[in-house]
């Protein structure tokens, strides 16, 4: 098999950057694992450097997994604290426009099912009003 291997990055322009970051909080958010994932990058932001490092060690076995380009972009991402920093707040961000979503939408279920046994109960009590007049 004759693969091209593909240079290695090492700069990373802010544009692509952002957009690494919100690709990145929005997969954490959208599986629900924003108050865990800020918690491990808080804990280990101490460490970015080494991570990042630690990324480009085990690229030769990641680009059997990962698109090589991505992988390498993600990794200089989180070798800058800012960037790591900017996942963090937008994580938070998404994570809090969703619970907003979610709260929203159980309020109204509750609201609609509160409706349904008030009205079922109105026609209960109507029947059985009806009969004893009878």
């Amino acid at each position: 098999m004759n693969k091209e291997y593909q240079e290695i990055k090492v700069q990373i322009s802010q544009e692509e950057a952002y957009d690494m970051v919100d690709k990145v909080a929005r997969f954490i958010v959208e599986r629900h694992l924003a108050p865990a994932g800020i918690l491990f990058l808080e804990s280990v932001r101490p460490l970015h450097g080494i991570g990042s490092q630690f990324l480009y060690f085990v690229l030769p076995f990641a680009e059997i997994l990962f698109d090589s380009q991505k992988y390498q972009r993600f990794a200089l991402m989180i070798e800058n604290e800012e960037y790591l920093k900017k996942l963090i707040s937008r994580m938070d961000e998404l994570d809090e426009e969703l619970n907003r979503e979610r709260r929203e939408k159980a309020r109204l279920v509750r609201k609609r099912r509160r409706a349904q046994r008030k009205e079922f109960f109105a026609k209960l009590f109507k029947k059985n009003t009806k009969n004893k007049a009878e």
